[in-house]
């Protein structure tokens, strides 16, 4: 139905275009309620900065998409008035001016909206409850700036406005704007829309830029406000000028560009009116900006800049979202109807009888333009503008009106109803549009979901291809959508990589969401992809290099059926059976001179006691506690000393014979026979004392040492008073050196049986083990330390069998014709009679 018409109002604009029209005329009719509109029919205002008088602002060009809205307005009240439903009998007017994007121009036609009916003059009153002013409702202005500015007037007044395009989040404030409506989503949920498609695509390094306008900055702000709660980083962001005639405002495009050109994002987000946006866009184009993905809103998506700018398609891929909207049923027949009646004289002279029948006070709708425009020079723009938010709005005000006055199928009754009055209908009751329902949700406006659109060339031709949408969920259909890039799929733009498990953010650079990933060290871990930091392990706990959770630790202490646990209970066997063994054999030979003059039935007390030594290195395995740690300690230096005290006496012996021959008569009987057990007692009984004072002053304790090892707590004994410590182990280091200074000076004579030697060495073994078991068990962390210990204890009882006992037992065993009473009591007299000399 629609084809005829088009083509037929196409042919009579060709022959007509010469010949101006009346469609000037056409935005003003009486009626019984009169509705205020404000459209942008024009644009560019000419010499608004050199302005020193308040002279009307004119328009220098004209606005196509704000003419087809217009028209829109125009259409739904002859539709309404035709009606047989809605507000039957009654007639609506409207009033319809140009706005030219500038609130400067607005502010004119609102302030006459505002005026009491029937006059030029606005009332300045007490109480407006009764006023009457010139309409009862106003659709548009179409910006958010604009709407901010006559939003104010309006609401003081509470005259419904319902804008058409407005969606500032500002305006959603009911208590600065109780009067604002809107038939469009508000910015929020444009920008909400923007920040899922860029999370499903995977994009979280971006350029933002705005128009320097209140849509503008207000969806820029939105959008970086919600864009930090998903991870994306904005590289850059920025706005561009709006007037584009100041001849700073390509200086700052060229600047934008460069400074996107520097951060090497693929993807810009583009909050703009058609104008600056394609500004920006030829900017980039002659500067030979790199291919991007842009994503792009209604206010510029549906512009003519993708037909009318020169290669365009070298931007890349456009993306964006525009308002759903269905199409308005009749209304491009309506236009081609239209511009064929204001080609008639008669059609005109009616319509200008009309125009002038409306008092307005000298103000006309200045839209001289539009007497020399033809239907084919709107027919692009006609086929795609977006006339529904228009028509709802309007529709919107005429439901209203039906309620307050009560009307039904028969008529509406003949009533005086305030503006004021209209807002409790407007606020509570669902109205239909064309079958479709409409509700003013609390925030005053309407959600009617987007589409998600892509500039699309095939063929050489130019369409809007919908390739997703988006009301309370984001749909994209992927397989429709062919980017720039040579394999046609989705660009990356990241500024980061996705972190893996036990990897935290660390930021680089300025850009707070910008960083690299780092492993968490060991023991400590990382709960979630997004935390900046490690959180260490308690200290119980272990983990390894990039972990995301914590383990507790085993424990470590030597374990009875290790291999090197059984290697040394092997070697600590065969020491005892050695001690053992060298125990019964001077037992058997107690009498021999051998023995005697090894000290005798004393060798039995210190082999008793190398045994005891050697059976403690069982004390070291196994899992310690505070009172073994104790019971090793004092084992140890009672052992020692019981073994160290025997030597005592014969070094003590060895001196008065040799060194002290005068005073031997006198204190020889005190080291020999039965009162040298008087010296061993005393000995043992202060190692006692000096172990009592030990276990007063602090004993050795478990401690759980949580830093030597990675996954295991290594449990050790550890010396709680050092003083006490030094104490019980110096002592037998003093009998060690009073033995060995008793002994090592002692002469040699040739071929003879030595009894210091065997001494001598002794202890020069002992000083050499306990040196290296001081280097060796400082610097171990480990179970280490407990197989030190042993191999210590082990060593130290070797040592002495091997140079004090052993040669005895060769002489029992082996020499019996030395093991004589002569050869012993020659060799210490010798030993004597040399050191005499």
């Amino acid at each position: 139905i629609m084809v005829p018409y088009l083509l037929l109002g196409l042919s009579f604009g060709y022959t007509a275009a010469l010949k101006p029209t009346c469609l000037s005329t056409q935005f003003r009719r009486p009626g019984d309620y009169i509705i205020g509109g404000l459209f942008p029919f024009g644009m560019d205002t000419i010499n608004l900065t050199a302005r020193s008088e308040p002279t009307l602002v004119v328009c220098e060009r004209l606005f196509v998409d704000g003419l087809i809205w217009a028209l829109g307005m125009k259409f739904a009240i002859d539709q309404i008035n035709n009606s047989t439903s809605l507000l039957p009998g009654v007639k609506l007017g409207y009033d319809i001016y140009d706005t030219c994007f500038e609130p400067l121009a607005a502010l004119q036609p609102s302030l006459l909206f505002l005026t009491r009916n029937g006059t030029t003059g606005i009332g300045v009153v007490c109480n407006y409850t009764n006023y009457q002013p010139r309409v009862t409702a106003v659709i548009g202005p179409h910006k958010s700036d604009l709407c901010l500015v006559t939003a104010k007037l309006f609401s003081f007044f509470l005259i419904p406005q319902v804008s058409y395009g407005a969606s500032s989040e500002k305006l959603s404030n009911k208590e600065l704007y109780p009067s604002f409506y809107r038939t469009v989503p508000s910015d929020k949920k444009l920008v909400e829309a923007v920040v899922l498609l860029l999370n499903k695509f995977g994009w979280n390094w971006i350029a933002t830029i705005g128009s320097d306008d209140e849509y503008g900055r207000g969806a820029q702000e939105l959008f970086l406000r919600i864009v930090g709660n998903y991870s994306i980083c904005v590289a850059y962001e920025g706005l561009i000028p709006t007037d584009l005639t100041d001849p700073k405002a390509k200086i700052q495009l060229k600047d934008t560009i460069e400074l996107i050109n520097k951060t090497k994002v693929n993807i810009i987000v583009l909050f703009a009116y058609t104008q600056p946006a394609r500004a920006l866009l030829e900017q980039s184009i002659s500067m030979g900006l790199s291919k991007k993905v842009w994503i792009g809103t209604e206010a510029w998506l549906l512009s003519d800049i993708a037909s009318s700018t020169s290669n365009i398609q070298s931007i890349g891929t456009v993306l964006g979202f525009i308002m759903k909207a269905s199409p308005v049923p009749g209304f491009q027949e309506y236009v081609a109807d239209l511009f064929t009646s204001v080609q008639q004289d008669e059609f005109c002279q009616e319509s200008m009888e009309s125009y002038h029948r409306m008092a307005s006070g000298g103000l006309g709708t200045a839209c001289n333009q539009c007497d020399h425009i033809s239907l084919h020079n709107i027919s692009p723009i006609l086929s795609r503008s977006q006339i529904q938010p228009v028509h709802v709005a309007v529709h919107s005000v005429a439901h209203a009106l039906h309620r307050a006055l009560g009307c039904t199928h028969q008529g509406c009754p003949k009533a005086t109803i305030r503006s004021w009055q209209l807002l409790h209908f407007m606020n509570t009751f669902t109205f239909t549009v064309n079958g479709q329902s409409f509700r003013f949700d609390e925030s005053h406006g309407t959600n009617t979901g987007y589409k998600l659109i892509l500039w699309d060339w095939k063929n050489g031709t130019f369409t809007h291809l919908p390739v997703g949408d988006y009301e309370k969920s984001l749909y994209i259909n992927k397989s429709q959508i062919h980017f720039h890039t040579a394999d046609q799929k989705e660009p990356t733009s990241e500024c980061f990589r996705e972190c893996k498990p036990g990897q935290i953010r660390q930021i680089k650079g300025f850009h707070l969401c910008c960083y690299d990933c780092r492993d968490c060290p060991e023991n400590t871990f990382c709960s979630s992809k997004d935390s900046s930091t490690c959180t260490p392990c308690l200290e119980h706990q272990w983990s390894p290099v990039r972990s995301t959770q914590c383990y507790d630790r085993s424990e470590r202490y030597l374990f009875w059926n290790e291999p090197l646990t059984i290697a040394l209970l092997t070697l600590t066997s065969i020491t005892l059976c050695l001690t053992c063994l060298t125990a019964v054999l001077f037992f058997k030979n107690l009498e021999t001179p051998v023995v005697q003059a090894s000290g005798g039935d004393r060798n039995l007390l210190a082999l008793s006691a190398l045994a005891l030594l050697c059976l403690s290195s069982c004390l070291y395995i196994g899992k310690p506690s505070d009172r073994l740690c104790t019971t090793q300690q004092v084992v140890y230096a009672l052992c020692l000393n019981a073994c160290f005290s025997t030597f005592l006496t014969k070094s003590l012996e060895i001196t008065l014979l040799t060194e002290f021959p005068r005073w031997a008569p006198t204190f020889l009987p005190w080291v020999t026979q039965r009162r040298a057990w008087l010296v061993v007692t005393l000995c043992l009984l202060t190692e006692c004392l000096l172990c009592f004072s030990y276990l007063h002053l602090g004993p050795d304790g478990l401690r759980s040492d949580y830093k030597s090892l990675r996954s295991e707590v290594l449990l050790v004994c550890d010396t709680r008073s050092w003083l006490a410590f030094a104490l019980m182990h110096g002592y037998n280091s003093c009998l060690a050196i009073v033995c060995f200074l008793c002994t090592f000076m002692v002469d040699t004579p040739g071929k003879k049986y030595n009894v210091a030697r065997g001494i001598t060495f002794a202890f020069l073994i002992y000083f050499i083990i306990w040196i290296f078991f001081v280097a060796i068990f400082a610097t171990l962390k480990t179970v280490l330390r407990a197989v030190t210990q042993i191999s210590t204890i082990l060593m130290l009882t070797l040592g002495i069998l091997g140079t004090y006992y052993i040669p005895k037992c060769y002489i029992i065993l082996l020499k019996p014709d030395l093991n004589t009473v002569n050869y012993f009591q020659n060799s210490i007299k010798e030993e004597t009679e040399g050191d005499s000399q």
